[in-house]
């Protein structure tokens, strides 16, 4: 039993100035978490406890699913790390540090290299296989922009899992087992959340699926349709194109005088003036970027999408990974790049890589720039005027888009990741030569799924969703106890009773909270709800009555109860 008289806890009124979302300013003011620097958080003894149940379930399913559990150090020498090309690869999000005598070594942001070299040291034989090992532990991460509290933090704990198999068969069997495992995690964690196709990025891979809280503040967008059961992230999502078409069957080209036309709107405008009856989906627009690679080299790049659509900055850099793209603006020094007027007809010979969204299909006509001051094309076709060195999903992604399954229009939502599961494949495996003798004795390459929770970010997204205006309602599953214990009253009949009613709970085999303060009950009443905790029991002026009040936090009701049956209905609320 945690008595509030010593509990280690002060709530606060207000919302710290920097809460940004719910989750923070809960988490905050109900002294969960305190911050010490930007994306920096200390966890008090409700928030450790939360951590706590939310770390125990995610080890309850992993230990069930056949997963062993190892802990690495999270200071790791910068060998390894070169060794897999992620020294370069991560760029800024490393923190990187050096010893007395001048050794580099870095903050893991993730444990690829520790695991592999691990399996690799230990296991020799496909008789070992296949093994799943997993690690719940501290990850670093050099946000550019920590924000949201817990929810992207520059420190946070995260459950990663590494399979190793013998082929792919037992890869697709480790995987399968891994998504099970999370659908009870977060189910279990009372987290409301959908599966959607990802890309892999970085890591690599050939499948790959994100676990996501729906959340209004959520920082991820995905798309779900409306019929079929297709979901994917806004970075993998795909939309049903228009069906291509024969190039050679398209009138010829035309080049048009549009002065003053260096927008898609302008543009429409005068194209109709000249009697083309376009609207924007039927204009191409091109953007410059940069990418840049970890390495710190430059290529210039030009996206095409529809004119309706904007290029989201997001979905692109998903899918340039671990290049990252950079606003593009030296036109002076690129005067084949003709601001506002660039059409993709003379790319090519400029030497410049074009791409083009999925949406822009084999055989489709064009109003596009001609590469020329004031002058745009109309009937530009791909495939005979044009040739993109290949597709990037670059365009916006849109409520009521078709479905790529079923062509039902597909609803734009936002969400909370919280797990992220990969077909590796033998990206780690080939770095560090991790073979095993196989049944005829020859050596085989062993092939690796990556799978990860964020266990503090499943607190915040938990907070996301289970709140009310008056504070935190935590599923039974993760509150930080089971029953809070009430005492308001001037007497002594209230917090005897309160006291005894909390020890039959503790000794029932209850996580109690006793509120022992003996001050304001409006106090009381407000901590309670702020806190969270689902079931909370009053011991107040109805005592002299013989009853009880149990409160439901979620449902927002409350029960008169028979004080010799308290202990009885807390237990049923508790465990129904």
């Amino acid at each position: 039993m945690q008595r509030m008289s010593t509990l280690f806890l002060r709530t606060l009124r207000d919302d710290p100035a920097d809460a940004e979302v719910p989750s923070h300013r809960l988490l905050v003011r109900a002294g969960y978490i305190r911050r010490i620097a930007p994306g920096v958080y200390s966890w008090l003894p409700l928030g450790v406890r939360t951590l706590g149940r939310v770390s125990r379930i995610v080890r309850q399913e992993m230990d069930r699913m056949g997963g062993q559990e190892v802990l690495f150090p999270a200071l790791v020498p910068r060998d390894l790390y070169e060794t897999s090309g992620r020294w370069t690869e991560y760029g800024d999000l490393l923190f990187r540090l050096q010893d007395r005598r001048g050794a580099d070594y870095l903050l893991a942001p993730t444990h690829e290299e520790l695991f592999t070299t691990m399996v690799k040291g230990e296991l020799s034989s496909y008789k070992d296989l296949p093994v799943t090992l997993y690690q719940v532990q501290t990850k670093y991460r050099d946000e550019a922009r920590p924000r949201a509290g817990i929810l992207r933090g520059r420190e946070f704990v995260m459950k990663d899992s590494y399979s190793f198999d013998l082929d792919d068969e037992g890869l697709q069997r480790s995987y399968d087992a891994h998504r099970a495992a999370y659908v009870r995690i977060f189910t279990r964690l009372g987290l409301d959340h959908r599966i959607v196709a990802a890309v892999s990025g970085a890591m690599g891979g050939s499948a790959s699926e994100e676990f996501l809280a729906p959340a209004v503040n959520g920082e991820d967008t995905f798309v779900q349709c409306t019929s079929c059961d297709y979901a994917a992230n806004t970075e993998a999502a795909e939309v049903q194109a228009a069906p291509e078409q024969d190039p050679s069957t398209r009138p010829p080209l035309q080049v048009l005088d549009t002065p003053g036309t260096p927008t898609i709107e302008t543009l429409v405008a005068v194209l109709r003036e000249q009697g083309h009856d376009l609207d924007a989906s039927q204009t191409l627009k091109n953007v410059v970027v940069t990418l840049r690679s970890p390495g710190g080299a430059e290529e210039l790049l030009v996206v095409g999408v529809p004119g309706d659509r904007d290029v989201d900055l997001k979905r692109l850099g998903a899918n340039v990974e671990p290049a990252e793209v950079v606003p593009f603006d030296d036109f002076a020094g690129h005067p084949g790049l003709v601001r506002g007027y660039i059409g993709p007809q003379v790319l090519a010979d400029l030497g410049i890589r074009y791409l083009v969204d999925p949406l822009v299909v084999r055989g489709s006509a064009w109003a596009t720039g001609a590469n020329q001051e004031g002058r745009h094309a109309v009937g530009v076709v791909m495939g005979r005027d044009f040739e993109p060195a290949g597709t990037i999903p670059a365009a916006e992604v849109r409520d009521g888009d078709p479905c790529p399954r079923c062509g039902s229009a597909l609803s734009v939502d936002r969400g909370i990741e919280i797990g992220h599961i990969f077909q590796l494949g033998k990206k780690y495996a080939n770095a560090f030569s991790l073979d095993v003798l196989g049944p005829d004795g020859k050596p085989v390459r062993v092939t690796m799924g990556s799978y990860g929770i964020g266990v503090s970010r499943a607190v915040a997204a938990i907070a996301e969703q289970c709140n009310d205006e008056k504070g935190l309602v935590w599923p039974r599953g993760v509150a930080p106890f089971d029953v809070h214990v009430v005492a308001v009253g001037k007497g002594d009949d209230q917090r005897v009773a309160a006291e005894r009613l909390a020890l039959e709970l503790e000794e029932a085999g209850l996580d109690v909270l006793l509120d022992d303060r003996g001050g304001s009950p409006g106090v009381s009443f407000k901590d309670a709800e702020l806190l969270g905790v689902p079931s909370i029991l009053v011991v107040g002026r109805s005592l002299a009555e013989g009853t009880v009040e149990l409160r439901d936090r979620r449902a927002g009701t409350s029960t008169d109860v028979a004080l010799a049956d308290a202990v009885t209905a807390v237990l049923a609320d508790v465990r129904g």
